[in-house]
């Protein structure tokens, strides 16, 4: 694995007016060192890290050599939510997790490209949570980013993430086995019906009276057990919930009308968390007062988690982005 490096922030304000004396930010970059290429900054969504590409990484599909984030053109930059737990040091967990929202991982995120010197950003990507703080990040410094690219998320939390979200913080509040019971709820939020029936077929374990699906799930659960912190879901779930990008400011048109790059919002149409038509509705909304705005639509049976598996398809969404850059690159070289 990528050596994890460390930012520390002091006295870093929070949205609600609490202040964290010391706060530390973990990073790992990839590919060509910082000021030498254009800059590509991936969020990571509610369980993942800032491991993007190497050995475990969760989007090898996407980020690395010769592929489309290609590490031989770009610099990689993941920086972990504090709170996370992937520094796997317990005294950096978060317990007051309610102080936090994306908005304010937003300014962290920031705060650690000021201290690496980077004003100018190529792309912002993410999925999931990680998409919702692009935005956020976007509309921060709306002239640092020349491609704000949410995939399988929104500007907004709806009264249906917001819903779910609830639900996820009284199982992790109050269950016997939080993390495995959440993550039961939650797996059946990131695919579909289709999906799972399609999969498992009403089919039995091992000749057992328990079903494929049942250990499906029980297995899901076990293993984000394994690997997650309690206290790490508890605040990435609820960050969800804080997602507004209009919260205190103007109104959506004119946020997004403000940000300079090129925006291309990228939906799963079968996606029952981050719905399509919430994404479609933005993208038809802005059309009239911003040109460089675009839709892309992952099709998938898989639901919200198809940014993770229908890596072809979004491959082909992403890599005219990227490749135009690299172009570009090989005609200034």
């Amino acid at each position: 694995m990528k050596k994890l490096e460390k930012i520390v922030l002091f006295n870093f304000s929070l949205e609600n007016g609490k202040q964290r004396p010391y706060l530390p930010l973990f990073y790992q970059t990839f590919g060509q060192p910082i000021s030498t290429a254009p800059v590509v900054v991936v969020n990571h969504a509610l369980t993942g890290n800032s491991n993007v590409t190497g050995e475990n990484g969760w989007w090898n599909d996407i980020i690395g050599e010769e592929k489309i984030i290609d590490t031989n053109h770009f610099t990689v930059i993941a920086f972990n939510i504090p709170g996370n737990g992937y520094d796997d040091n317990f005294g950096n967990l978060i317990s007051t997790y309610k102080d936090f929202t994306i908005r304010d991982v937003a300014r962290i995120f920031w705060e650690g490209l000021d201290f690496l010197k980077i004003e100018q950003v190529f792309a912002v990507i993410g999925g999931s949570l990680g998409g919702a703080v692009a935005w956020e990040m976007a509309v921060l410094k709306p002239n640092a980013v020349q491609n704000l690219i949410p995939i399988a998320t929104d500007w907004k939390a709806t009264d249906w993430v917001i819903a779910n979200v609830l639900i996820q913080d009284q199982v992790l509040n109050n269950s016997d086995d939080p993390i495995a019971d959440a993550r039961l709820h939650a797996m059946l939020l990131y695919r579909t019906p289709q999906s799972i029936n399609q999969r498992f077929q009403r089919s039995k374990f091992n000749d057992s009276s328990v079903f494929q699906i049942e250990n499906w799930l029980a297995n899901h659960g076990v293993k984000l057990k394994n690997r997650f912190r309690l206290s790490a879901y508890k605040l990435m779930n609820h960050l969800l919930k804080t997602n507004d990008i209009t919260r205190d400011r103007n109104d959506f048109l004119a946020l997004a009308k403000a940000i300079q790059g090129n925006i291309h919002v990228v939906a799963v149409d079968t996606d029952y968390f981050f719905i399509p038509d919430e994404n479609r509705e933005t993208v038809e909304n802005l059309k009239p007062i911003k040109e460089n705005v675009f839709y892309h639509e992952i099709k998938s049976i898989h639901g919200h988690d198809a940014f993770l598996i229908e890596f072809e398809q979004l491959a082909q969404i992403l890599s005219p982005i990227f490749n135009k850059q690299k172009q570009q690159t090989y005609v200034s070289a």
